[in-house]
């Protein structure tokens, strides 16, 4: 079953510039977007959130605080064979009860990974960016408290637009179901995204849907609205919500419904996925 996917996933991604859906003159220009940062860079969002849950009672020990790092490391200044560049990618997230009397940290979500990228314009100068990644995510502990899977993503991203920017991801999870007995249910096989521009430079909007396997039951839906200050500065503002399942590894079949603000540092350009 996944074979077919993995084929459609390569051909799209390592489609010919005579293309009739690509644009031949300008198709590997568009390496330049990746070229023009610096190799280290911001992968995810970068965010420091506190806040509050919406579904059950507000106490020092269900508000906390949320917060991110991300980055990504481009390993080559030229692009590999069939105009890949590869990158190694870090994210963690933890969760922080902040307000409970001794501070503990809840939950830590660590996710390396890595990835080859291949930039392309889209017919119109619609800059895209076709991914194909190996990660691991797991938050670190052991006996019953273990949470770990792995995946083989492959995803697209392209700025549809100058105030849309919309992307495709789906996976091939690999989980230990001994451990993580139906986490395939809730992390699902795929998710979908997309940011708008409100005014450029100074407001936009976030959302992510997650779709779980179920027809109904599961997944989840994180939508962010953000505003930037200073317009030499990149950082945000951030009014958060997510609602669903997976929010953290450990609490994955616990549905949650959380409202958070804080400050969040964004990716130069659209992010690679």
């Amino acid at each position: 079953m996944y074979l077919k996917y993995i084929l459609a996933c390569f051909v799209l991604l390592t489609i010919k510039a005579n293309s009739q859906i690509v644009e031949d003159k300008k198709n590997f220009r568009a390496a330049d977007s990746l070229l023009k940062e610096h190799s280290f860079s911001v992968h995810k969002d970068n965010y420091f959130l506190t806040g509050i849950p919406l579904d059950e009672d507000i106490t020092r020990n269900t508000a906390d605080v949320k917060y991110q790092v991300s980055f990504k490391l481009r390993l080559n200044s030229k692009p590999l064979w069939g105009g890949f560049f590869p990158y190694l990618m870090y994210t963690q997230k933890a969760f922080w009860d902040i307000y409970a009397n001794s501070k503990p940290f809840s939950e830590i979500n660590f996710n390396p990974g890595v990835a080859i990228v291949r930039p392309f314009y889209l017919k119109g100068g619609r800059l895209t960016y076709g991914t194909i990644s190996l990660e691991h995510e797991s938050n670190g502990r052991d006996s019953i408290y273990s949470r770990t899977w792995n995946m083989l993503a492959f995803s697209l991203k392209s700025q549809v637009s100058p105030r849309w920017t919309v992307g495709l991801r789906g996976w091939i999870p690999l989980v230990d179901k001994e451990d993580n007995p139906g986490l395939t249910k809730y992390v699902g096989y795929g998710e979908a995204s997309a940011t708008y521009q409100i005014q450029p430079g100074r407001w936009s909007a976030d959302v992510l849907f997650r779709k779980g396997s179920g027809l109904i039951n599961y997944g989840s839906l994180q939508t962010q609205l953000n505003w930037r200050p200073y317009k030499d500065e990149n950082y945000y503002l951030t009014l958060q919500w997510f609602v669903g399942y997976t929010e953290s590894l450990i609490d994955y079949q616990e549905h949650k419904s959380m409202i958070r603000l804080g400050f969040t540092i964004k990716p130069e350009n659209m992010g690679i996925f």
